[in-house]
Protein backbone atom coordinates (compact mmCIF):
# COMPACT_ATOMS: atom_id res chain seq x y z
CA UNK A 1 0.00 0.00 0.00
CA UNK A 2 1.39 3.77 -1.11
CA UNK A 3 0.28 6.40 1.71
CA UNK A 4 0.49 9.64 0.06
CA UNK A 5 2.01 12.20 3.21
CA UNK A 6 0.70 15.64 3.63
CA UNK A 7 4.03 17.27 1.84
CA UNK A 8 3.56 15.40 -1.35
CA UNK A 9 5.75 12.11 -0.33
CA UNK A 10 4.56 8.95 0.16
CA UNK A 11 5.51 5.89 2.27
CA UNK A 12 4.92 2.56 0.86
CA UNK A 13 3.56 0.97 4.27
CA UNK A 14 3.69 3.16 7.02
CA UNK A 15 2.61 0.15 9.63
CA UNK A 16 6.28 -1.86 9.01
CA UNK A 17 8.85 -1.56 11.82
CA UNK A 18 12.16 -0.24 11.18
CA UNK A 19 13.78 -4.36 10.49
CA UNK A 20 10.65 -5.40 8.87
CA UNK A 21 10.86 -2.34 5.94
CA UNK A 22 14.45 -3.21 6.06
CA UNK A 23 14.15 -7.02 5.24
CA UNK A 24 11.18 -5.64 2.81
CA UNK A 25 13.64 -3.48 1.17
CA UNK A 26 16.15 -6.62 0.62
CA UNK A 27 13.62 -9.00 -0.94
CA UNK A 28 12.62 -6.01 -3.36
CA UNK A 29 16.50 -5.99 -4.14
CA UNK A 30 16.61 -9.51 -4.61
CA UNK A 31 13.69 -9.47 -6.67
CA UNK A 32 15.18 -7.38 -8.90
CA UNK A 33 19.17 -8.34 -8.84
CA UNK A 34 20.17 -10.44 -12.16
CA UNK A 35 21.43 -14.02 -10.43
CA UNK A 36 18.38 -14.55 -8.27
CA UNK A 37 16.08 -13.85 -10.89
CA UNK A 38 17.66 -16.08 -13.51
CA UNK A 39 18.05 -19.07 -11.21
CA UNK A 40 14.61 -18.71 -9.68
CA UNK A 41 13.31 -18.32 -13.71
CA UNK A 42 14.96 -21.87 -14.69
CA UNK A 43 13.80 -23.79 -11.60
CA UNK A 44 10.16 -22.62 -12.51
CA UNK A 45 10.58 -23.98 -16.04
CA UNK A 46 11.86 -26.68 -14.80
CA UNK A 47 8.52 -27.92 -13.00
CA UNK A 48 10.25 -29.83 -10.38
CA UNK A 49 13.97 -30.59 -8.54
CA UNK A 50 17.05 -29.92 -10.54
CA UNK A 51 20.69 -30.74 -9.68
CA UNK A 52 22.86 -28.04 -9.03
CA UNK A 53 25.06 -28.98 -12.37
CA UNK A 54 21.51 -29.01 -14.07
CA UNK A 55 21.11 -25.19 -13.30
CA UNK A 56 24.77 -24.79 -13.41
CA UNK A 57 24.61 -25.38 -17.29
CA UNK A 58 20.89 -23.52 -17.66
CA UNK A 59 22.26 -19.95 -15.86
CA UNK A 60 24.35 -18.92 -18.67
CA UNK A 61 27.28 -17.17 -17.91
CA UNK A 62 27.08 -17.95 -13.72
CA UNK A 63 30.03 -19.28 -12.02
CA UNK A 64 30.01 -22.07 -9.91
CA UNK A 65 30.74 -20.01 -6.93
CA UNK A 66 27.85 -17.14 -7.33
CA UNK A 67 25.69 -20.05 -8.00
CA UNK A 68 25.97 -21.79 -4.88
CA UNK A 69 25.94 -18.11 -2.87
CA UNK A 70 22.73 -17.37 -4.74
CA UNK A 71 21.39 -20.50 -4.07
CA UNK A 72 22.00 -20.39 -0.15
CA UNK A 73 20.45 -16.92 -0.52
CA UNK A 74 17.35 -18.23 -1.85
CA UNK A 75 17.09 -20.97 -0.02
CA UNK A 76 17.84 -19.11 3.35
CA UNK A 77 14.71 -16.61 1.89
CA UNK A 78 12.23 -19.75 1.28
CA UNK A 79 12.68 -19.49 -1.77
CA UNK A 80 13.78 -22.45 -2.67
CA UNK A 81 14.46 -25.79 -1.13
CA UNK A 82 17.31 -27.71 -1.18
CA UNK A 83 17.55 -31.64 -0.48
CA UNK A 84 20.56 -33.52 0.10
CA UNK A 85 20.75 -37.52 -1.09
CA UNK A 86 22.73 -39.24 1.50
CA UNK A 87 24.35 -41.42 -1.22
CA UNK A 88 28.21 -41.42 -3.01
CA UNK A 89 28.28 -39.25 -4.51
CA UNK A 90 26.31 -36.91 -2.57
CA UNK A 91 22.91 -35.79 -4.50
CA UNK A 92 21.68 -31.77 -4.51
CA UNK A 93 18.72 -30.87 -5.87
CA UNK A 94 16.99 -27.64 -5.62
CA UNK A 95 13.46 -26.36 -6.40
CA UNK A 96 11.40 -23.28 -6.38
CA UNK A 97 9.22 -23.18 -3.41
CA UNK A 98 5.72 -21.73 -3.60
CA UNK A 99 6.55 -18.52 -2.39
CA UNK A 100 9.31 -18.54 -4.62
CA UNK A 101 6.74 -19.18 -7.16
CA UNK A 102 4.93 -16.01 -6.18
CA UNK A 103 7.59 -13.72 -5.58
CA UNK A 104 8.49 -14.61 -9.85
CA UNK A 105 4.57 -14.19 -10.51
CA UNK A 106 4.64 -10.45 -9.45
CA UNK A 107 8.54 -9.92 -10.76
CA UNK A 108 6.73 -11.17 -14.40
CA UNK A 109 4.16 -8.77 -13.42
CA UNK A 110 6.52 -6.10 -13.10
CA UNK A 111 8.36 -6.94 -16.22
CA UNK A 112 5.75 -7.19 -18.36
CA UNK A 113 4.65 -3.59 -17.27
CA UNK A 114 7.85 -2.24 -18.27
CA UNK A 115 7.88 -4.10 -21.42
CA UNK A 116 4.31 -2.28 -22.05
CA UNK A 117 5.84 1.26 -21.36
CA UNK A 118 9.28 0.77 -23.13
CA UNK A 119 8.25 3.68 -25.80
CA UNK A 120 7.56 5.93 -22.83
CA UNK A 121 10.97 5.55 -21.04
CA UNK A 122 12.67 5.50 -24.53
CA UNK A 123 10.91 9.18 -25.45
CA UNK A 124 11.65 10.64 -22.06
CA UNK A 125 15.40 9.39 -22.40
CA UNK A 126 15.84 11.66 -25.61
CA UNK A 127 14.01 14.63 -23.85
CA UNK A 128 16.31 14.45 -20.94
CA UNK A 129 19.54 16.63 -21.29
CA UNK A 130 22.92 14.74 -21.30
CA UNK A 131 24.09 14.60 -18.49
CA UNK A 132 27.36 16.47 -17.90
CA UNK A 133 30.47 15.46 -16.75
CA UNK A 134 31.58 18.04 -14.21
CA UNK A 135 34.85 15.94 -12.72
CA UNK A 136 36.95 17.09 -15.51
CA UNK A 137 37.84 20.94 -14.73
Amino acid sequence: MVTYIDDGTFDFCETLTDAQDALAREMLERASAKWPLRVMHILAEAKGPLRFSRVLERVEGISQKVLTQTLRTLESDGLVTRTLYPQVPPRVEYELTPLGGELLVEVVTLWQWIANRLPDFEAARKRAPQATDTSKG
